[in-house]
């Protein structure tokens, strides 16, 4: 057998690209090898590759691909049968019962049965983020039958679905009676999807072969090359010259991009992302939200989608996308509550008791943010400007992923901090936990020390219900509640961070309908070098 493309991307050394040859041959070639290629902006194996235990784009990009869910669920949050063939809710939202799908075997060969479901829910899902939620409620996981598997809940749970989405199955015969968190099996994942892991070399690649027995259709891409290349102005050079099939690039790259005709940015096919300010309600001087309230005000969130995000962000203009209109809440309109007005944000401050000095000051603030973010870092830039006109100089801290986390979670050393983030499968698993009392400061959640009643109790009450429109209700007077403390806020939508692809080689990778994340394995056609 040979590859369309040998040595595709040896990558890099002193940041440049040192491309392979091609052999030639079409989509009908017989013995030759089709080949793809997607770049990393880092090495996968730092954090490994199972999102079943560690949260993260990386993790998430490979689990998407090697592991299955029961339950498929797309970025516009459509649901459809996965390792599940169908599913029914009792009346009283206490029982879900789950039919199996059978003849599916794992990449090892062992086959996928009733008892690995079993096992997930009793071991797996309390290790999840969003899983640990539901296992609160969780009494058991019955198997009945050969393939039928019942949840037993102490009381309803209303993101049920979306939290089951969201839990990729792991094979129970290499799990367990091991560590889950350290088993190998993290980093060379068994799954029953499309594609298996086939290797890694440290600092250069993770490769993926199609699954020849996959349930779902056998992949039409023969080898998966994750190659990394962290250096952006590399990977938009290996995406232009179609050295490469997929790619992130930085937003400032979007003009190049949209000028390209075998190149386009995605712009659906995963979970929604927003660019977010939160506050430090501890701060002395953010302790007011009048004072909140003015600081969102003072920002030119047109602007700032425009050029700091490079005219792929959209302004928010409430805290949900239009994508979840079922718990928007109409009422609460960024345009109307907090208008781009420095004037009128100088003089809240000075109501709020905070005039200018004789050095035309008035505080200053420490920013917190991600420094590999670049449309945060741009977005920061902006700010410290938009603030400069109310008398608030910004001191930035600019940070990796992990001392971030620390400073923001850990240690509350922040005022202001800016990030990227995904909405997630439900308000319910991803928004509403921005807002939901921290005390104990977990990450990823509410870190801004605000604990409200009113918060707390209507983001319960949207999860102490199956029925939609009064989760809906629930949600919408939560984003009431928090437009009256204005803590926490998202500046724009953003999908700078999704994929671009070149289909010079590879046609069809926008159809991601089945699977958030999932690249479209079955339906891409190769169309030659």
């Amino acid at each position: 057998m040979r590859f369309i493309r040998s040595g595709a991307l040896a990558l890099l050394a002193a940041g440049a690209l040192v491309l392979g040859g091609c052999a030639g041959g079409g989509a009908d070639g017989g013995d030759q090898e089709r080949v793809w290629v997607k770049t990393v902006n880092g090495d996968p194996m730092t954090v490994g590759l199972n999102a079943q235990f560690t949260p993260g784009t990386i993790p998430s990009l490979f689990s998407a691909q090697i592991l299955d869910p029961l339950i498929f669920m797309n970025g516009d949050y459509e649901v459809s049968p996965g390792l599940a063939t169908e599913w029914e809710l009792s009346e009283d939202g206490l029982e879900f019962t789950m039919k199996i799908r059978e003849g599916v075997t794992w990449h090892d060969g062992e086959p996928f049965t009733v008892e690995d479901v079993k096992f997930a829910f009793d071991e797996l899902v309390p290790l999840n983020v969003a899983g640990s939620v539901l296992a609160e409620r969780l009494e058991s996981a019955e198997i009945v039958g050969d393939d039928t598997v019942v949840l037993h809940l102490s009381e309803p749970f209303g993101p049920l679905i979306e939290t089951i989405s969201q839990q990729y199955m792991l094979p129970k015969h290499v799990y367990e009676g091991t560590e889950y968190l350290t088993n190998d099996a993290n980093r060379e994942l068994i799954g029953t999807g499309p594609m298996m892991y086939e290797s890694y070399t440290a600092g250069k690649d993770v490769v993926l072969v199609k699954n020849p027995d996959y349930w779902g259709g056998v992949s039409n891409v023969d080898r998966a090359v994750f190659t990394t290349i962290a250096d952006p102005n590399s990977r938009a050079q290996a995406l232009f010259a179609g050295e490469v099939d997929q790619s992130t690039l930085d937003p400032s790259q979007m003009d190049e991009v949209e000028a390209d005709p075998n190149t386009q940015l995605l712009t659906d096919g995963e979970f929604p992302q927003e660019v977010v300010m939160i506050f430090n309600t501890q701060s002395e001087e953010l302790k007011d939200a009048a004072v909140r309230k003015a600081l969102f005000s003072a920002l030119d969130r047109d602007a700032l989608a425009e050029t700091a995000m490079s005219g792929v962000g959209v302004p928010a203009t409430t805290f949900l996308p239009e994508t979840l209109d079922w718990a928007m809440n109409g009422d609460v309109d960024f345009d109307e509550l907090f208008p781009f007005d420095t004037d009128a944000a100088n003089k809240a401050l000075d109501d709020a008791g905070f005039p200018r000095g004789p050095d035309g000051k008035r505080f200053t603030l420490n920013l917190l943010y991600i420094m590999t973010l670049t449309e945060v870092a741009s977005t920061v830039e902006m700010v410290e400007s938009m603030y400069e006109d109310l008398g608030i100089d910004l001191e930035l801290t600019a940070v990796g992923g992990a001392q971030y986390v620390e400073l923001l979670y850990k240690q509350a050393d922040y005022d202001i901090a800016i990030v990227r983030t995904s909405v997630g499968a439900d308000p319910s698993l991803g928004i509403v936990r921005w807002y939901q009392c921290n005390p104990e400061r977990m990450t990823g959640f509410n870190p801004s020390g605000i604990c409200d009643d009113q918060l707390d109790a209507a983001a319960a009450a949207a999860l102490d219900t199956s029925d939609l429109e009064a989760r809906g209700d629930a949600l919408k007077a939560l984003q009431a509640r928090a437009a009256e403390l204005m803590f926490n806020a998202p500046i724009a939508w953003f999908n700078g961070a999704f994929p671009v692809i070149n289909s010079s080689r590879w046609e069809g990778q926008e159809k991601r309908d089945l699977m958030a994340e999932r690249i479209p394995w079955q339906t891409m056609t190769y169309v030659g070098d």
